[in-house]
C-alpha cells in the first residue's frame, strides 16, 4: 500500500510523462507539470530536487511503465514465435501509442543523445536490454525447435527494434501508420522463413 506522499509522486511522474514524450525534456517547464497536475510548486519540489531530478524520473518512469507493459503482453505467450509477434505487434499503430506523442524511447533518445547524458545512458540501457530479452526469445526458439539454426538471435532482435523504431517515427511523421502494418507484415513474414 503506498503512502499519500508516494501516491501524489506517482500521480506526478504518471501526469508528467505524456508531457515530456510529447514536448520532450527541454520543452516541458515545471509550469506545465503544476497546469497538468494542478498541484504547487512546494507540492512538485517536495517530491523532486528540481527540473533534472523530475526529468530523469519521468523517464525513469516511462520506460520501466513501456517494458514493464511489453513484458506482460509478450509474456503471456507460450511459443518463441508468437511471444515475437506480440512484441512486433504491439508497435503496429505508431499513431495511436498507449503513451501520447509516440514512443517513448526514440522520443528520449533523439533529444537525450546531444544534450543529456545521464538520460542517454538509460535509454541505452533499456534499449540494450529489450534487444537482449528478444534475442534470449528468439535462441529459446531455435533451442526448442521452432526456428532453424540459421536464424541470428542478435541480429534478427536488432533489426527488429531498429526497424520498429524508425518505422514509428516515420509514421507519425507522415500521419500515416499504413507503411508500419507493412512493415510489421514484413518482419512477420521473414520470421517465418525461419519456422520450423
Amino acid at each position: 500500500m503506498l503512502t499519500k506522499a508516494e501516491r501524489t509522486k506517482q500521480f506526478i511522474l504518471e501526469t508528467a510523462a505524456p508531457l515530456y514524450n510529447e514536448k520532450g525534456i527541454s520543452g516541458v517547464s515545471i509550469d506545465d507539470v503544476l497546469e497538468a497536475t494542478k498541484l504547487t510548486k512546494g507540492c512538485i519540489y517536495g517530491h523532486f530536487a528540481g527540473k533534472d531530478d523530475l526529468s530523469q524520473q519521468v523517464i525513469e518512469y516511462s520506460l520501466r511503465n513501456l517494458t514493464e507493459k511489453l513484458t506482460t503482453l509478450v509474456m503471456r505467450e507460450k511459443s518463441a514465435k508468437d511471444k515475437i509477434t506480440t512484441f512486433i505487434d504491439f508497435y503496429k499503430n505508431p499513431i495511436n501509442t498507449f503513451i501520447a506523442g509516440g514512443c517513448p524511447i526514440f522520443n528520449t533518445a533523439v533529444e537525450a543523445d546531444d544534450n543529456f547524458p545521464e538520460i542517454k545512458k538509460k535509454v541505452a540501457l533499456s534499449l540494450l536490454a529489450g534487444q537482449k530479452e528478444l534475442s534470449n526469445i528468439l535462441q529459446q526458439g531455435i533451442d526448442n525447435g521452432e526456428f532453424s539454426s540459421k536464424l541470428n538471435p542478435a541480429r534478427f532482435a536488432f533489426k527488429m527494434v531498429a526497424a520498429i523504431e524508425g518505422g514509428t517515427v516515420m509514421c507519425r511523421t507522415i500521419d500515416s501508420a499504413q507503411p508500419m502494418y507493412e512493415l510489421v507484415n514484413d518482419l512477420k513474414e521473414e520470421l517465418n522463413q525461419y519456422s520450423l
